[in-house]
Parts: structure tokens; C-alpha cells; sequence
């Protein structure tokens, strides 16, 4: 079965999204398969708890909000940019160390442009902080060959059980390790699982504590979090998400075209699948579509079975 969101508007599906999805249980077998998790994908964002665990291997002392910003895609609100400046500081370094692109924060009435309001900000100083506790050279932290990031790879080659199969970059400029969808999904996995006292679950606990810093306040990441207490959920550009329970329950989902208005009704369908639900997701499950003001449509899941002789499921 291959997995759609169509795009419905006045009764007619005007654009559809071919979907990927991956649930497992708590013991970590599948639940929903859709499409083709075991191929290569870029997670994108969805592997900042591995980098952030990968730097706390490397001696980062962060902890609660401050580590929940290092994993983050943030929206550039004021404590978000306060957070930045706070683990920079606490290194002894500013914000001129920054290597990420200039961006506006997501509230559009301030106009000035920063590194420090780009939605890695968080990550980005957690790396210098890191590089700071290990005199590391700082102006290199970004090359996939600077012992920063290769104390991460190797925290992602652990975790998803997979050598990484390319190194690209990102959109903030860091390197971007290539894996499976099942090879995110067990790392996932590994945070709630860990031992209560490892930095895996210092990492899952600060997430799922401080949905708000690891996204943003009206963002649908935090609002599944608060939703579903004992969830850790992280959104990657070009739509993919990836998430964890606390009972070890597990998801991974790529809208295969990057459309992101199709990716939070399918994580919405996966969380589903396992049992997680919550009434504030019925909004998200199917969002409306607007035609003059008023809903006039929705954006829904649905599973296809493919004709005989088609793949692609």
C-alpha cells in the first residue's frame, strides 16, 4: 500500500503527496511500512538529538531548556535568541563565532537580518561551546573533517546502526549525514530507552520538558509534544519527522516531494498507528483549506493500493 495526502478543495483533489512512513512498537518492530524506508534519505534537521548527543559525548555541560535549543529548529523568538547568546556565553565566546546563514526570526516585524535569529542558532552554539571545551579550532567547526564533527558521524554511525552512506551539507552550513529511515527510527529509539542517568535520555527528557524551545510556541512539533506527554518528535527541512516515545515506540515520516503542508497530517497518521493520540490532534490530522476566509476543504492521509506491476509501495 502506498500512502497519499490529497489535497481537497471543493469536493475535487487538486495536488497529491506521495508519502513515506515507518512505525515500530515498543520492541521495535514494524507496525506501518509505507514506501521505501530501508533507501537513503537526508533527515535533515530530524538528527539534531544526534548531534547534540554527539557533543555531550564530547564534553558539552548542557542541560533542561539550553540543550532542548541545541537540538532545535527555532523560530527565532526572544528566548530563543537569549538561549544562544546564553550557551555562547557560558563558553566565553559570542555570537561573531557563528557560521550559520543571516535569517529574519519567524515574527516578520523585525526586519534586521542576524546569525543569531537563523532557526540553528541553538546547534551552532552548542557546536562552538563544544569545540571551546576541547580547544578545537573554532573557525573550521562546519568541515566534516574537524573533530567536532567527527565525534558526531560516530555517534550517528552507533545509533542508526548504519555507516553513514554521504556527507552533504545543510542548509545552516553543517555537514548532513545520510542514513536510512529505519536506520533513524532506531536511533530514535535509543534516547527514551537508554538508562535514566545516560546523556541519551538527558537529551530525550529536555526535549519532551521544553517542547517550546526545541521548535517554537505556536509550532506543530511543540503542540504535538504538549499533546502527547512522553514525546519526542523533531522536524527536518524538505519535510521529514522523526519521533520517539517514552516506552520506546517509534516513527519516521518523508513527504517525498519536501511539500510541508503534507507532513504533519501523515506524522499525525503515524502517531495514530501506534496508539498516540490526544484530541489536539484532530486539527492537525486534517487541516482545513481556505477559500475566501472560510474552510472550503482539508488536506487528508490516505493508503492506495498500488496496480499490479508498481513498486513504488
Amino acid at each position: 500500500m502506498s500512502l497519499v495526502v490529497e489535497v481537497v478543495r471543493s469536493g475535487f483533489v487538486e495536488s497529491v503527496h506521495r508519502a513515506r512512513m515507518l512505525t515500530v512498537d515498543a520492541g521495535g518492530r514494524p507496525v506501518r511500512v509505507h514506501g521505501a524506508v530501508d533507501a537513503v534519505v537526508s533527515p535533515r534537521s530530524s538528527m539534531k538529538p544526534l548531534q547534540a548527543l554527539g557533543m555531550l559525548r564530547s564534553g558539552l555541560d548542557l542541560d533542561g531548556e539550553l540543550l532542548a535549543l541545541a537540538c532545535a529548529s527555532h523560530s527565532g523568538e526572544a528566548f530563543h535568541v537569549d538561549g544562544a547568546r546564553k550557551i555562547l556565553a557560558g563558553a566565553g565566546l559570542d555570537e561573531s563565532l557563528l557560521r550559520c546563514p543571516e535569517d529574519h526570526p519567524d515574527d516578520r516585524s523585525v526586519t534586521a537580518k542576524a546569525r543569531i535569529f537563523m532557526n540553528c542558532s541553538g546547534k551552532h552554539a552548542a557546536m562552538l561551546a563544544t569545540c571551546a571545551a576541547n580547544d578545537w579550532p573554532l573557525d573550521t567547526y562546519l568541515e566534516p573533517t574537524h573533530p567536532l564533527q567527527r565525534a558526531i558521524r560516530d555517534t550517528v554511525e552507533e545509533l542508526t546502526g548504519e555507516r553513514v552512506a554521504a556527507t552533504g551539507v545543510d542548509g545552516c552550513g553543517a555537514p548532513l549525514f545520510f542514513v536510512s529511515m529505519a536506520g533513524v527510527a532506531r536511533a530514535f529509539r535509543a534516547f527514551p530507552l537508554s538508562s535514566a542517568d545516560s546523556l541519551e535520555r538527558r537529551v530525550f527528557d529536555a526535549m519532551r520538558t521544553h517542547p517550546e524551545w526545541t521548535s517554537g510556541t505556536h509550532r506543530p512539533e511543540a503542540k504535538l509534544m504538549r499533546a502527547i506527554p512522553g514525546l519526542m518528535l523533531k522536524a527536518g527541512a524538505e519535510a521529514f519527522d522523526a519521533f520517539a516515545f517514552e516506552d520506546g515506540r517509534a516513527g519516521v515520516v518523508k513527504i517525498e516531494d519536501g511539500g510541508q503542508r503534507a507532513r504533519v497530517p501523515v506524522t499525525v497518521a503515524a502517531l495514530r498507528s501506534l496508539g498516540l493520540d490526544a484530541p489536539e490532534l484532530d486539527a492537525l490530522a486534517t487541516p482545513p483549506l481556505l477559500g475566501g476566509g472560510r474552510p472550503v476543504g482539508e488536506i487528508r492521509v490516505r493508503a492506495h493500493r498500488e496496480p499490479p506491476g508498481d513498486a513504488a509501495s
